[in-house]
């Protein structure tokens, strides 16, 4: 016996002490006579009654036999034949083997009738094409389902809905998850089968926090075999190496024992963190039954098998250790037990479903080909005697009866919600995932992914933002809470085709560090990249008619200024000191006379050129021009001199070039750079504009609506909402003309073609003390629907008092939804009531006037 087992009993023997304690005080105070006032207080004591809560397990749900079709509740005479099959190998596996587990064959579906499992497979292809394949269909059963354990965790489930009910009631366990996610493979043509096993504690319960999220794994890169270079026979040889051999592979020794330390040091870290994160122990470790989905390879072009986890929507692959053993495998055609040994999880077994000797199949009829060994003592004569024997056989096998459940539907509405309630949370390692149905948010976010320093999720790191159906064309949102950094990226129809912007959160405004990338294909100017820093901005082109790439600009610092002159001069941007162009090679002029650089020097009056290089020469010709003294003046003559001139020719033999020809360049370089400050500012000019559009569509958040969209288009409802109001007035209009309101009272005294005056008047008093009376009784009505609304609210009320206590979380959100839905409903009475009593004198005497006008009581009034 341990320590614990002592002091478990030492405190049993303390509380026996007391109870025997509080017994013999109760005797002794028994036996005391009491004082009135003591009777008095025991009396009122009396009164106080607890009544301790009772523990009920939480029943079975329960479902409206009258909601499903008659498959649900009987058998037909072939599943009754296939049960009894299913019922006969049941008893032949347990007699064989005895220490095997049971196997799921007949759970009970929704209305307590026993279905085999594979007829509750119901193949479907559904009409959106993102369940067409694998990923999509796991990832939607995923996301659209919520997770119900299995009870206790180590039994098979007695009973397995429907995937159509699934679907409608959006919840189930492993075994409905993976039916459901096996209906929709085998439907989108794939080869898949519902797996049933054990697996880990995480497995079995989603837990996804000691993984990394999938959005944060690396695609693996795939390595492109380089192609050996083919040596031709006149190829000129490469230089002798004349390095040291020696020196050479002493020095990738040490390369590789330093490399050979980091990756044990990297090792021994990975292994210190993973012993760190590991689970503890758990108790039912290898009993725990799970339920997944395997895909073979062959249909559908699946290059090799792999297991799908229908709680995250993720592939694995066949050795994966979350699963730790199989007891079998079913699809709706046929049922497979597997008779290999899992002391080792599922690795290195054999998903040969055709090879009996590791696969124990049900029904005869195997569409998967069966290993068959021939027998050496039969005689081939006999074989061949024996096929038609065979062929009749094949057809007295029982086959698989069709599936007993409902066609699968699925609304677009329900496909957009993805989620229940339009929202679901996963925690990974370090990450937590959220994710929206489309619509659902107002600026369209549809996932957001939190990155977190530790495992405990306080310290954020950065957050990944997906949008959809922005009508500012914004598709992602990249914040690093560490430096501040944003990186926004937009789908193509901007504007101003804008595709990337990476800014600071700190800084947003203009003239701060921002790095622009465009779609430059969509762009006049070939604009690629954009980037600023409150000194320079940077300009990337790319096939433009002018053969520019590149453009820099460097910027000067404001000139402080006081008074009125200090707004003006910001309006006019930062002074610029220095600009640069790159030229592509143009082959259609000649390269010294083709700009491969242009650099104005504008704080010093001067302009450089850089001709490109010649083909034959290895340096290239230079030009440098100094700005007249009056060059800005407007109207002014210019002067120019060869001191204001310098040239730099490769070629001596190329003639040298006039006065008159440099002169002509040198106003040909200035208009270029009054063009390239003019175009500098409009550069800034459209960061500004860019920066109050990003400004404005942050603050609206506007969603584009397809014009197909009836539900979620308001100003198409709203157009047709107001069409069928104009209708009704004037269908209600038309009525009110044809209606004859005399034409019953007409009616009982022989609809005479002429009235008499003492007629006139009884016609006109019946007439207004029945409206009267209908008036009386619509106000009756609405206050008895008052009062049976208030009654049935005080009931609801005095109901939760008593159960406040016993209430579940969902009971309580069913209160609270039925009290605001009560309340709203006598809130509308009230309002119907005062404005019918407001109303009424109004509409007696509208028809006491209409009586006067009639043309058959107005000569009588």
């Amino acid at each position: 016996m341990d320590s614990s087992d002592l002091n478990e009993g030492e405190v049993a023997e303390n509380e026996n002490d007391d109870v025997i304690k509080e017994e013999d005080e109760t005797e002794r105070e028994e036996g005391e006579d009491l004082t009135e006032d003591a009777e008095a207080l025991k009396a009122e004591l009396a009164k106080i009654v607890v009544h301790p809560p009772s523990y009920e397990p939480s029943p079975m749900e329960e479902f409206d036999q009258a909601e499903f079709s008659p498959s649900y509740k009987d058998n037909l005479p072939k599943e009754n034949l296939v049960l009894q099959y299913a019922e006969n190998f049941r008893r032949q596996m347990v007699q064989l083997y005895r220490d095997r587990k049971p196997l799921s064959l007949n759970p009970v579906n929704e209305c307590g009738v026993e279905k085999f499992v594979c007829t509750t497979i119901r193949p479907t292809l559904l009409e959106f094409k993102e369940l067409y394949n694998w990923d999509g269909a796991a990832e939607f059963v995923a996301d659209y389902l919520n997770i119900e354990p299995l009870k206790p965790e180590y039994e098979l489930p007695k009973r397995l809905i429907s995937p159509a009910t699934v679907l409608r009631r959006q919840k189930g366990n492993c075994f409905e998850y993976s039916t459901l996610l096996c209906s929709l493979l085998i439907g989108a043509g794939y080869d898949a089968y519902v797996i049933s096993g054990y697996a880990t504690k995480e497995t079995c319960l989603a837990d996804e926090s000691r993984d990394i999220c999938p959005l944060l794994k690396k695609k693996e890169e795939v390595k492109e075999e380089a192609k050996k270079r083919e040596m031709k026979k006149y190829n000129v040889k490469p230089p002798r190496d004349l390095r040291s051999k020696f020196e050479l592979k002493q020095e990738a020794k040490r390369d590789a024992e330093k490399q050979a330390e980091k990756e044990k040091l990297r090792k021994e870290e990975e292994e210190r963190i993973a012993e760190m994160e590991k689970p503890p122990p758990d108790p039912y470790y290898g009993l725990r039954v799970h339920a997944w989905v395997l895909v073979l390879s062959g249909k559908r072009e699946v290059p090799e098998n792999f297991f799908i986890e229908p709680f995250t929507g993720l592939s694995h692959p066949m050795d994966s250790c979350n699963y730790l053993g199989i007891e079998s495998a079913w699809n709706n055609v046929n049922y497979w037990v597997n008779m290999q040994d899992c002391s080792e999880g599922v690795k290195g077994l054999s998903f040969d479903l055709g090879d009996p000797t590791v696969w124990e199949y049900m029904f005869p009829n195997n569409d998967k080909p069966l290993l068959k060994v021939p027998d050496a003592e039969d005689d081939l004569n006999d074989m061949d005697d024996d096929e038609d024997d065979e062929e009749h056989e094949v057809e007295k096998y029982l086959d698989m009866p069709p599936s007993w459940v409902d066609a699968l539907k699925l609304s677009l509405r329900d496909f957009q919600m993805r989620c229940p309630h339009g929202k679901k949370t996963k925690v990974y390692k370090r990450a937590k995932l959220e994710k929206f149905a489309h619509y659902l948010m107002k600026d369209g976010l549809i996932s957001r992914l939190s990155v977190y320093e530790d495992r405990e999720l306080t310290d954020l790191i950065k957050v990944h933002e997906y949008y959809a159906h922005r009508l500012d064309k914004l598709t992602q949102r990249l914040t690093n809470h560490r430096t501040g950094q944003v990186c926004e990226n937009f789908d193509p129809g901007r504007p101003r085709c804008l595709k990337e912007h990476q800014f600071k959160s700190s800084a947003p405004g203009p003239e701060n560090e921002r790095v622009m990338l465009f779609y430059h294909v969509a762009r006049v100017d070939g604009l690629v990249k954009r980037e600023e820093t409150p000194s320079e901005m940077t300009e990337e082109y790319d096939n433009r008619d002018d053969f520019l790439y590149y453009k820099y600009v460097e910027f000067g610092k404001r000139a402080k200024k006081f008074g009125p002159q200090e707004t003006s001069s910001a309006n006019k941007g930062r002074p610029i000191n220095k600009m640069i162009q790159k030229f592509h090679r143009n082959r259609s002029k000649p390269a010294n006379e083709d700009i491969a650089e242009l650099i104005f020097h504008i704080a010093e009056d001067k302009i450089q050129l850089s001709y490109h290089t010649e083909d034959l020469r290895i340096a290239a010709s230079t030009r440098e021009f100094l700005k007249p003294p009056n060059w800005d003046e407007k109207g002014a003559v210019l002067t120019f001199s060869s001191e204001m001139h310098q040239t730099f020719q490769v070629d001596p033999t190329l003639p040298m070039n006039k006065q008159v020809e440099l002169y002509e360049t040198l106003m040909e370089l200035l208009k270029a750079e009054e063009k390239c400050r003019n175009e500098v500012r409009d550069s800034q000019n459209e960061v500004r504009n860019i920066l109050d559009d990003r400004t404005k569509e942050e603050a609206a958040s506007e969603l584009d609506i397809s014009v197909y969209d009836t539900e979620r288009n308001e100003k198409a409802k709203k157009h047709r909402r107001e069409l069928e109001r104009q209708q009704l007035e004037e269908k209600m209009r038309k009525q009110e003309m044809d209606i004859d309101y005399l034409a019953p009272f007409l009616a009982k005294i022989g609809s005479p073609e002429k009235l008499s005056k003492q007629q006139a008047f009884s016609l006109k008093e019946e007439c207004l003390a029945d409206l009267k009376q209908r008036l009386i009784d619509k106000a009756n009505l609405i206050q008895a629907r008052f009062e049976k609304e208030s009654q049935e609210l005080e009931k609801k009320q005095a109901w939760y008092q008593q159960n406040q206590v016993s209430m579940g979380k969902e009971d309580e959100e069913e209160y609270l939804t039925y009290c605001k839905e009560a309340i709203f409903r006598i809130h509308i009475l009230d309002l119907r009531l005062t404005r019918h009593k407001e109303q009424a004198p109004h509409k007696y005497m509208q028809l006491e006037q209409k009586l006067r006008n009639d043309d058959r009581l107005s000569e009588f009034f």
